[in-house]
């Protein structure tokens, strides 16, 4: 049976929205529970275009982490100024406080939210990084704010020579402290510390599902490469952010209210483009938990 009747029979309709990644995916609805065969159809559709675009989805935080944790255990972010006071699996993307309010843009937390206009992959830093997120657009805004995501598959096998050997067989260090050297954040307490030190990843990464081989670079919590001088590290590690972010490579998600959109870190990289830090933009985010430490290629 072929991917599209395999679909068809369970309704879904998977448009393919870039060469190199991302659907668009109709016929479902994540307030209802799903049945056995329609999430064994999202989830091979995940695994053949690695980004999910879910439109017109209007759920509830419950609802959110009810569809996400058919994929595995969620996430708790370590950081009180993140996660939702009411649902602590809910990772606050926002420029809008707990309680509704706009914060102003030079707010400790709006400097970090605003951190992820770099690309990166979630949690990197954890010692068994994520497997996936699922992103859910409450409030968006009507310019900019687009999500960008890149393939790295596609990346890994169209790294030149010259590059393939740099990073081949070598780790990086992913530290969620170096954003404080980013962005004027609210400073980690030492609990934050303790909770994530830093932690060395293979730079190139086997994925666990499809077998195939991604570059694993998350350039906001990179600044160091096993084996090299710190000035040489971080020149290799912006050529190869720049590489990654070829048109050929990135999808970009022009949001609209209540898209849910969910992606695979094991294999893309991401990045949110400026938008007007006046206007509300409430995104909220259930991550997954992986399912081991990363296998190198």
């Amino acid at each position: 049976m072929t991917a599209t009747n395999t679909y068809q029979q369970v309704g879904l309709e998977i448009e393919p929205l870039h060469p190199a990644l991302g659907a668009a995916v109709r016929g479902v609805d994540f307030r209802q529970l799903l049945s056995p065969e329609t999430f064994a159809a999202i989830h091979a559709a995940w695994m053949d275009h690695l980004v999910l675009v879910f439109p017109d989805q209007p759920v509830n935080n419950a609802q959110q982490i009810a569809f996400a944790r058919m994929f595995g255990n969620l996430e708790t972010h370590h950081q009180d100024i993140i996660k939702s006071a009411r649902e602590p699996e809910i990772f606050r993307v926002s420029n809008v406080d707990d309680d509704g309010q706009l914060m102003e843009a030079d707010h400790p937390t709006v400097a970090q939210i605003s951190l992820a206009q770099r690309w990166h992959t979630d949690s990197s830093y954890r010692p068994t990084p994520s497997m996936g997120s699922i992103l859910h657009g409450l409030e968006v805004t009507d310019e900019g704010g687009e999500t960008c995501f890149t393939n790295m598959y596609n990346v890994y096998d169209a790294l030149p020579e010259r590059l393939r050997n740099a990073v081949g067989g070598r780790k990086l260090c992913h530290d969620f402290g170096h954003l404080a050297d980013l962005a004027p954040i609210k400073p980690l307490t030492e609990e934050e510390r303790a909770a994530m030190p830093p932690v060395w990843q293979p730079m190139c990464r086997r994925h666990p599902k499809t077998g195939r081989t991604s570059l694993y670079i998350s350039p906001i919590y990179n600044e160091a490469i096993e084996g090299m001088a710190d000035d040489e590290a971080v020149d290799l590690i912006a050529e190869l952010t720049a590489f990654a972010e070829r048109p050929e490579f990135v999808y970009r998600h022009r949001w609209s209210k209540d898209d849910i959109v969910m992606w695979d870190n094991r294999c893309t990289m991401h990045r949110v483009m400026p938008y007007n830090l006046a206007k509300r933009r409430v995104m909220h985010r259930a991550t997954i938990v992986g399912e081991g430490p990363v296998i190198a290629a």
